[in-house]
């Protein structure tokens, strides 16, 4: 009797232990948690603090977004090491030739009506001597996969076109329809870009249209400036149409960002906001409305410059942030862009452009006209030799043309997946 009291209590006694462990386990792995949680939330804030300057202004977009007029020496391009003693380049030494001539042969669209602006501007402007910042929210860098990685691009998304492995090309989940030009050595380029607000599948997922100014191999030493419009939930919360601008100089590993988001890019200019929402947009068999983006290099000065419009010089990046772009760009690239992370095993119903395929034209197809580079003599001039590239034109396509007016152009875009796009 007393052995099989023996043997009880020693079962309960291992029975407690084992509890006893189990509780400190989940304690443990609970009290980790708590720590890891508390780390991210001291890293989050610690970026936020870094990203959001102290403002001289706030105003609040209708669409959400609060935009801080911060002292020009004080935006985020200064806590670049290198830009500590800037001196801050107010205007560009050169404009491209010929720019302001071909704004009289470039007429609009008789079907465009009033100019696009941005949606913030409804509720104020930033006064002189600061620029408009988009305030990041403790939200935003949440949805991104690391502090680290937010406002950053994903590695390898930039389309190659002579690439003959398609393996290669699909292995970042992105998809293509662009126009381009390579062979020479270019110092610019521009283009009036539709704009749309595109259906976007999953919030992991985006559209944009956009140009490339690339310099260099494909490889992890790629120099890209990029500027053009986006729909991208995953980065601003929202399916807003929004203007942005992103670069790097070793193929997105860790260099370079969107917009603002990391030191870089010195904007100039109090009345863009770069990730700021665009109004209006065009809409399906009705008013179409178009943005003029021009990126080029100074012939003096070496550093890259961007306008907005016909009246909006935006700022530069610095030449010293590049390694082939301290020179000059090896191809340029018009067109769109879409993440399709397959949901269901299936291709994504994220749309590119308007949602349409290139052939239905105008007021339905999204467009690119006018498309020009900058040559060495920095002059605007039409590309020679333009190439089409997309990894699967049942997706999406691109088809181009050339006329008076529109100079060299091309619809672009479709609508994801459909029953020839599974």
């Amino acid at each position: 009797m007393g052995g099989e009291a023996y043997v009880s209590r020693a079962r309960w006694t291992w029975k407690a232990l084992i509890l006893a462990l189990c509780l400190w386990g989940f304690n443990s792995v609970s009290s980790a948690a708590r720590l890891s949680a508390s780390r991210q939330k001291l890293e989050v804030q610690k970026h936020l603090n870094r990203l959001n300057k102290p403002a001289v202004k706030s105003i609040k977009s209708p669409d959400g977004d609060v935009i801080d007029c911060i002292h020009i020496s004080h935006q985020p391009a200064f806590d670049h090491p290198y830009l500590k003693d800037h001196k801050i380049q107010m205007r560009p030494t050169y404009h491209p030739e010929g720019l302001f001539d071909e704004n009289k042969v470039s007429e609009k669209p008789k079907e465009r009506s009033n100019p696009i602006t941005q949606l913030w501007h409804v509720n104020g402007k930033c006064p002189e001597d600061t620029i408009p910042v988009r305030r990041t929210k403790e939200d935003d860098v949440l949805r991104a996969s690391s502090v680290k990685r937010y406002g950053r691009k994903k590695h390898r998304t930039i389309p190659k076109p002579r690439s003959a492995d398609p393996d290669l090309v699909n292995e970042s989940g992105h998809q293509h329809a662009i126009a381009y030009v390579e062979g020479d050595k270019y110092y610019g380029a521009r283009a009036t870009i539709n704009v749309w607000e595109p259906k976007i599948q999953q919030p992991n997922e985006f559209s944009l249209s956009q140009l490339w100014i690339l310099g260099g191999s494909f490889g992890e030493d790629l120099n890209s400036i990029e500027a053009g419009w986006q729909v991208s939930p995953d980065l601003y919360g929202d399916n807003n149409t929004r203007l942005f601008t992103y670069w790097t100089s070793d193929a997105y590993q860790a260099t370079g960002c969107y917009n603002l988001l990391c030191s870089g890019f010195i904007q100039i200019n109090s009345e863009i906001a770069m990730g700021a929402s665009i109004s209006p947009v065009s809409a399906f068999r009705s008013s179409q409305y178009d943005i003029s983006i021009l990126v080029w290099k100074d012939p003096k000065e070496g550093h890259w410059w961007m306008q907005f419009g016909n009246d909006y010089v935006l700022g530069y990046w610095p030449s010293f942030l590049f390694s082939y772009l301290a020179e000059s760009a090896s191809m340029i690239e018009w067109g769109g862009e879409v993440v399709n992370s397959e949901p269901d095993s299936q291709h994504t119903s994220t749309q590119m452009g308007s949602g349409r395929f290139p052939e239905e034209g105008f007021g339905k197809a999204s467009y690119f006209r006018n498309i020009q580079v900058v040559d060495d003599s920095n002059n605007l001039k039409a590309p020679k030799g333009i190439g089409t590239f997309t990894e699967q034109s049942n997706c999406y396509d691109v088809q181009t043309g050339s006329n008076g007016d529109w100079g060299h152009y091309f619809y672009f875009g479709g609508p994801g997946r459909n029953p020839n796009c599974p």
